[in-house]
């Protein structure tokens, strides 16, 4: 399979939501090695190129931008009927051979904004006109914008704005906008499919999240727990796991426990990595929903700016630390947009829960120095299931904690690849 997307680039700038778009797009396509083949303005010039737009994997072509003797007139052709400028139809021919040309190895050609923009007319004719010549070709017409209501009186060539096109399907970024979407076009919603923007947080982080979410999946997950702290009995990681794995066993669904440890003299890091996975296993997780970053290649700990980041992904922190006297990592857990539960058995925690409206737990701790044991009314595994409960309650109904699971797991470039657009390329 080989892919074209259509634009009229002159230049790169992020600004430009649309080259964002764009971006994306040749990702996933990369991504799920599909040859690309990007179309961009006779005027682009390879300076502008930049990320994803250096890969040396695109296949790049210029699409006429020149009409001897002069260069193509661009106009106003928001209108719904009257005049064009004398040369459109010879300047839409001369397009559309170029297109047909690189257009002819091609099984899928994604147009952006080609069919919607009134500025794009000439171009939409002339794919119109490449498109009769290529008959093997299917179409995605995107439409970045609110669709154009249909008018009552529109002529050639202006009704191409509003005419369908053959072998084409015409993807909106979002449900609401499918009806108006076919009453523009005057196709079945049937042919209209929703293909949503992404946001990849990945992008904007550095290269060793990047290296870690290749190996571990960050997206997904119902529940993302990142705990960073040395393997030692005083942060009482095993906490974290047997919590999260009520959660589980409650919710049923997908949780990962990113530890990102590093050594610690208390006790060998592998025997402590055993009691820290069958804590969580007795009470419902996997043994790989918990994940060390020192077996994956970060044997001396995770960078710190690179924590940062991974909180920005996950939404539940949980600090069980039996001693503290100001946790940074619970304020940069709440900095992210963590739901936060910590042990109120520490004073510095209590108090800085409480300022930070934390759910509070209770677990062994250490109060000034003095150690405090915990017991349970009936056992340890009880009081788990009951806070799990409540826990999960408070996360559902925090608006901030939904949008930000959500956003993470249904708009990010890997889920709108494989239930959005390959649908759309598999057929």
């Amino acid at each position: 399979m080989k892919v074209a997307i259509l634009t009229m680039f002159t230049g790169l700038s992020s600004t430009y939501s649309l080259v964002n778009v764009v971006a994306e797009q040749l990702r996933m396509l990369l991504d799920a090695h599909v040859a690309t083949k990007l179309l961009v303005s006779e005027q682009f010039t390879d300076e502008e190129k930049v990320g994803v737009f250096l890969d040396e994997r695109i296949e790049w072509a210029r699409i006429a931008g020149n009409w001897s003797p002069k260069h193509i007139e661009w106009n106003d052709d928001s209108k719904s009927n009257g005049r064009v400028h004398h040369s459109f139809f010879e300047e839409a021919g001369v397009i559309a051979l170029d297109l047909e040309r690189h257009l002819s190895d091609v099984d899928y050609c994604l147009m952006h904004d080609i069919l919607y923009l009134s500025e794009y007319l000439l171009y939409n004719v002339a794919v119109r006109t490449a498109q009769q010549q290529l008959p093997n070709v299917r179409f995605i017409a995107f439409s970045h914008s609110a669709p154009a209501p249909r008018p009552h009186n529109s002529v050639w060539p202006f009704a191409a704005r509003y005419t369908p096109m053959a072998n084409t399907i015409y993807a909106y970024p979002s449900a609401s906008g499918i009806s108006a979407l076919a009453k523009q076009y005057d196709v079945p919603e049937g042919l209209c499919r929703v293909v949503s923007n992404s946001l990849n947080n990945l992008s904007f982080f550095s290269d060793e999240v990047g290296a870690l979410a290749r190996k571990v999946d960050l997206l997904s997950p119902d529940y993302l727990v990142v705990y960073p702290a040395r393997l030692a009995f005083g942060k009482q990681p095993e906490k974290v796991a047997a919590l999260c794995g009520a959660i589980k066993k409650l919710t049923k669904r997908n949780v990962t426990v990113l530890f990102c440890d590093f050594p610690s003299s208390d006790i060998d890091p592998n025997t402590y990595k055993t009691l820290i996975q069958m804590a969580g296993y007795e009470n419902g997780l996997s043994f790989q929903d918990t994940v060390f970053t020192t077996d994956i290649g970060f044997e001396e700990g995770f960078p710190r700016k690179g924590i940062l980041e991974l909180f920005t992904l996950s939404n539940l922190f949980i600090c069980p630390s039996l001693s503290e006297a100001l946790p940074l990592m619970v304020l940069e857990a709440a900095s992210r947009g963590n739901y936060l539960v910590v042990n109120e058995g520490v004073p510095a925690l209590e108090e800085l829960g409480k300022k930070l409206g934390a759910y509070m737990m209770r677990w062994y701790a250490h109060n000034t120095g003095v150690p405090a044991t915990q017991t349970y009314d009936q056992s340890e595994r009880i009081y788990l299931q009951e806070h799990a409960a409540k826990i999960v309650a408070k996360m559902q109904y925090d608006s901030v904690i939904h949008a930000k699971t959500i956003t993470r797991q249904q708009f990010s470039p890997q889920w709108v690849w494989r239930n959005h657009l390959e649908p759309l390329l598999r057929k």
